[in-house]
């Protein structure tokens, strides 16, 4: 009943927001793809496939067929979150971006990638020069193959960490501008967040004047390679009070941890 009370004093909420459910989207090519892998499963005991008793084709649709179907249904579960933004179920507050301030977003985005990568390929680029440099040392006749080893990798890494910053501006100056937030839910420019499954939650959500007006906002998961924290700064436009809505997450998820 306090939650409802809380839901109320924040800003009127647009039951009809104009926003394609993107996870729905991934969910449904994915099925898509696992049908295709199930036809390819199939093929290889057909007499008349050009493909007939090719069993590794078998094997290998297999495997990608149940990634695929466990890809669908995990982001089946992110649309359905999704979708209940969207319509206003789970939505606590919305807002579309300015071009202003989604150009500052994005810009901050780009510098923040470029620096996180860059640093990660130094550590690794550091890493990878000792071990390789052990064995080039040690071992005369693999001392050309270990060297070309080295530099292959730090090129194909250099690709992805200066690549990908580029990637996520291209993909964030595509999105819709759209800000809805839930209380276990976040939908940021076409990006989906969430953090309701076991041994996950909040870890810290504030108003912040740097580097735009906004929430910073820290999300804590589990999974195989154990705990992890992800952290967004949201930005708001100036127009928006952002005061409840801090009060409204921080007692929400309290109270669902």
């Amino acid at each position: 009943m306090e939650s409802d009370t809380l839901n109320d004093s924040l800003k009127t909420i647009n039951q009809k927001i104009l926003l394609e459910n993107n996870q729905q989207l991934i969910a449904k090519r994915s099925l898509i793809v696992a049908g295709v892998f199930a036809i390819l499963m199939i093929l290889p005991f057909m007499e008349w496939s050009p493909i007939a008793g090719f069993w590794a084709v078998t094997f290998i649709s297999l495997i990608l067929s149940i990634s695929s179907l466990l890809v669908a249904w995990m982001y089946r579960g992110r649309s359905e979150r999704l979708e209940s933004l969207i319509s206003g179920e789970n939505l606590l507050a919305e807002w579309r971006l300015t071009a202003e301030m989604k150009e500052s977003y994005i810009d901050y985005y780009f510098i923040q990638k470029k620096e996180k990568n860059l640093a990660i390929l130094t550590i690794i680029s550091i890493i990878a020069t000792i071990v390789f440099g052990i064995f080039i040392l040690l071992i005369d006749e693999a001392r050309l193959v270990m060297f070309i080893t080295l530099i292959s990798l730090i090129l194909f890494l250099s690709l992805f960490a200066f690549g990908m910053p580029y990637y996520y501006r291209h993909t964030n100056q595509k999105g819709d501008g759209w800000i809805l937030i839930g209380a276990k839910y976040a939908y940021i420019n076409g990006y989906f967040h969430n953090w309701d499954f076991p041994l996950s939650g909040l870890s810290k959500i504030e108003i912040i004047k740097k580097p735009f007006y906004g929430i910073n906002l820290i999300y804590y998961y589990t999974d195989r390679t154990l705990l992890h924290s992800e952290e967004l700064f949201i930005p708001a436009n100036e127009d928006i009070d952002l005061d409840i809505l801090v009060e409204s997450m921080n007692e929400l998820n309290q109270k669902r941890e």
